[in-house]
């Protein structure tokens, strides 16, 4: 049965919104935020399926960074290198944005550097990748103004307590954060500015009538004038046009490590494994290239052979010898296209959408939460 609202709810949660946003991650509030910054008086309404904001915002790794040598590489060998910089340059503002709208002690921002280490059997991509060095670096310094960016630091891999790893590849300007603190500071700032964000409400449908647009809930009927599509990896589900597919991330965390020797982000096996220290412990995530079909869903959960796999690299590479127990298991479900941008657009008259973060959804969220919203208010 439809839920009844009483007379206070509609007038006070439900009814008149200038502004319904569908999901409360990092695009959606960063939407929230940028539009009653610019028009305070403007009701914003925040939709989100989940107890917690669902998909990938606070389920993530927490890094801050803008890609390693060999996704470069990939990303220039699929596009252009006029594109790479194009996307470095919009990672690394959306970074710093991020930073400005919440400061860093509120989100726990750390720039201990990202590294990409390649393994012994990997000679051939290390040297492919080192070549190329001097050559990334000329061209981000563009992008990002820093100089320096990538250098061969293969010193550091006795002082991490690596095993099975030949090289590594660091960039001093990638960091960490706490990605649930920072979901946490988005959702005091919006609330600061009138924002209203309701929880365990899904969306089955979305429609225009006359005048506004009629959102079909499981928590009864919203109406809207203006409607902004932030789910990311879920887009799809209400508009099978788009090309979002969905790819599932499977994450650990270990229990604490007395002495542990990682600090910064790590990348292997070009950019499909992840790992990075937190309050003593590590962790770790990865494996979608092992059967990208499984992986290719919208089920939160875990396959044993992913589990497996990371439970092996944690053993033999990152924390050798030590067997260290494993405290918790996760997922996140991200978004991923044939294009490597984005979708930021007007579905349909009054209906917007920011998503397909393809992996990247920290970096680039802030913004492309802020293109969409300013996209919204030239129709206003």
């Amino acid at each position: 049965m439809e839920p009844s609202f009483s007379y206070w709810e509609r007038t006070a949660f439900t009814d008149n919104a200038d502004v319904i946003i569908i999901g409360s991650g990092l695009v959606g509030l960063s939407a929230a935020l940028h539009l009653k910054k610019q028009q305070p008086a403007l009701k914003v309404l925040v939709l989100e399926r989940g107890f917690l904001p669902s998909g990938a915002s606070t389920k993530n790794a927490g890094f801050a960074c803008f890609g390693t040598v060999s996704e470069q590489i990939d990303l220039i060998n699929q596009s252009s290198e006029e594109e790479a910089m194009r996307l470095v340059a919009y990672k690394w503002n959306g970074l710093q944005r991020l930073r400005q709208n919440l400061g860093d002690e509120a989100i726990d921002y750390y720039q201990h550097g990202g590294h990409e280490l390649f393994m012994n059997h990997e000679e051939n991509h290390a040297q492919e990748c080192i070549d190329q060095i001097d050559h990334l670096n000329k061209l981000f310094q563009q992008a990002i103004g820093r100089a320096d960016i990538y250098a061969v630091a293969d010193e550091k891999i006795a002082g991490f307590g690596l095993k099975k790893i030949k090289h590594i590849i660091y960039n001093p300007f990638e960091g960490q954060i706490h990605t649930g603190k920072m979901m946490r500071t988005l959702l005091y700032k919006v609330y600061e500015l009138g924002v209203l964000v309701l929880n365990n409400c899904s969306i089955s449908g979305i429609e225009q009538e006359n005048d506004h647009i009629r959102l079909n809930t499981s928590q009864g009927i919203f109406k809207a004038g203006k409607v902004i599509l932030a789910t990311n990896a879920f887009a799809s589900q209400l508009y099978p046009e788009l090309d979002v597919v969905p790819g599932r991330g499977q994450v650990m965390v270990t229990q604490p490590v007395p002495g542990l020797k990682l600090k910064g982000t790590y990348h292997f096996n070009q950019g499909y494994y992840y790992f990075r220290n937190i309050d003593n412990r590590v962790l770790f995530g990865g494996g979608r290239n092992i059967n990208y079909k499984a992986e290719e869903t919208w089920d939160f959960g875990h396959t044993d052979e992913v589990k497996q796999q990371l439970i092996t690299y944690l053993n033999e590479v990152i924390l050798p010898g030590q067997n260290v127990v494993v405290d918790y298991w996760w997922s996140g479900i991200m978004g991923f296209g044939q294009e490597i941008s984005p979708i930021v657009k007007q579905i349909q008259p009054g209906i917007f959408c920011a998503v397909r973060c393809n992996g990247m959804g920290v970096a680039m969220g802030s913004l492309v939460g802020e293109e969409v919203a300013e996209l919204l208010l030239k129709t206003l």
